[in-house]
């Protein structure tokens, strides 16, 4: 798939769910709950134990798009595109990182938390941008960027729940990143929790953006 495929279709999807797992088995078994549940994008953490094997076989679905998280260097971007990831994730700009997947035409999607760390994300060809810690910074944020920014492609991650992320997509948000207000249940084994809340995420999404 393209680099711009990937983009329409997270964009289109608006969401992605942020997978940091205590083992590969727990992992897969979060991606699987999430991809019943609609969600077309998930995002494997590096921090997750055996995260490139958990990729390899993600990527062999076809309603997936595997991608890799907390990448913090081009080392490890390289290991994930080689096991199949479809876009790279970093919680902050890496000059280096953005040129090998701008080489190999893989989408990055860096951190950021301020104007200019938005702006030098652009500039280094970022597909969207990651914009981290959420919680820290809020819908309103997004609203004051888009002002002298309308064409930045921005993805709040951290602090995105069922009661806020239709005021982050109302801002102008091309999606959100979800992690542990998506995949807490799977800490008590409830992976069906899990199913339920990436359908209510997905529908309050559409929701929002009719």
């Amino acid at each position: 798939m393209r680099a711009w495929d990937v983009l329409r279709n997270i964009a289109d999807s608006g969401l992605v769910a942020v997978v940091r797992a205590e083992s590969p088995a727990q992992a897969e078994r979060i991606a699987e709950a999430c991809a019943e549940g609609g969600v077309a994008a998930i995002e494997i953490a590096f921090t997750t134990p055996g995260a490139a094997s958990v990729i390899e076989r993600l990527a062999r679905s076809n309603r997936i798009l595997a991608g890799a998280g907390t990448v913090l260097d081009p080392e490890t971007a390289r290991i994930a595109t080689l096991a199949g990831a479809q876009y790279i994730v970093s919680p902050s700009l890496h000059p280096a990182t953005a040129r090998l997947c701008n080489r190999y035409q893989v989408p990055y999607l860096p951190g950021a938390m301020t104007l200019r760390e938005i702006v030098e994300a652009m500039e280094c060809g970022a597909g969207m941008i990651k914009l981290f810690p959420g919680e820290a910074l809020g819908p309103e944020f997004v609203k004051a960027v888009r002002a002298p920014l309308p064409q930045a492609p921005l993805m709040p991650t951290g602090g995105v729940s069922l009661d806020n992320v239709a005021a982050w997509i109302k801002a102008g948000c091309v999606a959100v990143g979800v992690g542990g207000n998506l995949t807490a249940p799977a800490k008590n084994g409830d992976y069906a929790a899990i199913t339920k809340i990436a359908r209510e995420f997905i529908a309050r999404i559409g929701e929002a953006r009719a």
